[in-house]
């Protein structure tokens, strides 16, 4: 069996990655001219961990990220609304990470060129169209670079793991139209500085409308780690207002966003001087698109944020894509058919996948400083006084259950609670 993939992000290397470990072989092709390290910093949850983990990764993410020990949520005033371990501190049998975006890219990037060679990776190709037959698939590729003619390439499978913009979606949905977007304006960057608490804390703070999110990405050195920010504010009526063309993911001027950054309160951090001292920031809208009816159309199946782009909350992103990843790969080396593991894997993760898009339009797990600024939007002296902790536990651990993160532990909580009742 050959593979196409369309995509070298996260979702389509740990494709090719996953399916070589299966014995399957796998070409990916990817429209930019070289795979680059670009981005800011992400999490990826346990349970994608635990996937990179079984095909070697995990010192390399030891060398690349941090190993997250905690994370903190607070209102706008400063004041601590809920907090959890993470990773392994909270009973997971691998870490959470966080790492930037471009050095995870990088790490699997480097193990697909080691393990299925240096031409298993093209760059400079952007998917044109394709033709099934009951053979195979025939893609053609333009030269995105020097807008030559490009190439064709035959396969059994075609895999497209091309982006909220994919050319595959767009192909099977015409009249899909642009992402949704909520209003929402995301300020990101990172720069080296002083480790805060332990330099494995997260935090996010805020209310409804404006987020700060803050975390390490890098192990300290010489008394300085980079540090990754995040400042979300609401700037529009996104179901009124197309998403900003011209800001996906183009620099930011520092003196816009330091006035929304100084509106936040981190505990023993000074969040305006950090967001100050970053050399660049970039901006992008909070977009995603409606969970789709179906992803596979015979040979060819759409993964990651092509087949389920979501909002940024929750760590689930990237996640989700090595996870769909693991469940193609899994469904194609067993299946009697590459139409029958493709309808598998669909059947499988759509849904879930559906939820969590659905979830993090709710506001994922960040709801609990949603709800406790609906309630006491002034602050408040013991939170237990304005939202029972028991409430703040369901949100944020419901969200981890039906997104499938949630520990041995916590799964098992609702059946001890049956057995007690």
């Amino acid at each position: 069996m050959k593979v196409i993939i369309v995509g070298a992000g996260i979702g389509g290397l740990t494709t090719a990655l996953m399916l070589h470990q299966r014995g399957i072989r796998a070409e990916v092709y990817e429209q930019s001219p070289a795979v680059r390290e670009v981005g800011v910093g992400i999490n990826t949850l346990p349970h994608a961990i635990r996937e990179l983990a079984e095909i070697g990764l995990l010192p390399a993410l030891d060398n690349a990220g941090i190993r997250t020990r905690e994370l903190r949520y607070y209102n706008r005033q400063g004041q601590e609304v809920w907090r959890e371990l993470r990773g392994i501190d909270a009973g997971h049998p691998v870490p959470q990470f966080s790492i930037h975006r471009g050095r995870l890219q990088k790490l699997i990037h480097d193990a697909v060129i080691a393990r299925l060679g240096p031409q298993s990776v093209k760059t400079g190709l952007a998917l044109a169209g394709f033709i099934q037959d009951e053979g195979g698939v025939t893609a053609h590729f333009t030269d995105s670079v020097r807008g030559g003619a490009g190439t064709t390439v035959r396969g059994d499978v075609l895999i497209c793991a091309d982006g909220i913009h994919s050319a595959a979606r767009r192909l099977f949905y015409p009249d899909e139209g642009a992402p949704s977007w909520n209003g929402v304006v995301m300020w990101r960057g990172a720069t080296e500085w002083t480790p805060w608490r332990d330099g494995r804390t997260m935090a996010i703070g805020g209310g409804m409308g404006a987020k700060f999110v803050l975390y390490p990405i890098a192990e300290a050195e010489n008394g300085k780690q980079l540090m990754n920010w995040v400042v979300n504010i609401k700037m529009a009526d996104g179901a009124k207002s197309p998403p900003p063309k011209e800001s996906w993911s183009r620099i930011a001027q520092r003196a816009l966003v330091l006035p929304y950054a100084s509106r936040f309160k981190i505990p023993d951090f000074d969040v305006s001087a950090l967001v100050e001292a970053t050399p660049m920031a970039f901006e992008y809208p909070m977009c995603d698109r409606n969970p789709l009816p179906r992803w596979t159309f015979g040979r060819v199946t759409l993964l990651g944020d092509a087949a389920h782009p979501m909002y940024p909350v929750g760590s689930n992103g990237a996640s989700q894509a090595i996870l769909d990843a693991r469940c193609l790969a899994d469904n194609l080396s067993r299946a009697d058919h590459p139409c029958q593991a493709l309808w598998a894997y669909e059947k499988e993760r759509l849904p879930i996948t559906a939820e969590v898009v659905r979830m993090n339009r709710k506001g994922g797990p960040e709801r609990v400083i949603d709800e406790v600024e609906k309630r006491a939007p002034a602050g408040f002296a013991n939170v237990e006084d304005v939202i029972h902790r028991a409430e703040l536990k369901a949100i944020v651990g419901g969200y981890a259950g039906k997104a499938g993160f949630a520990t041995e532990a916590e799964r098992a909580e609702p059946e001890r609670r049956a057995a007690n009742a």
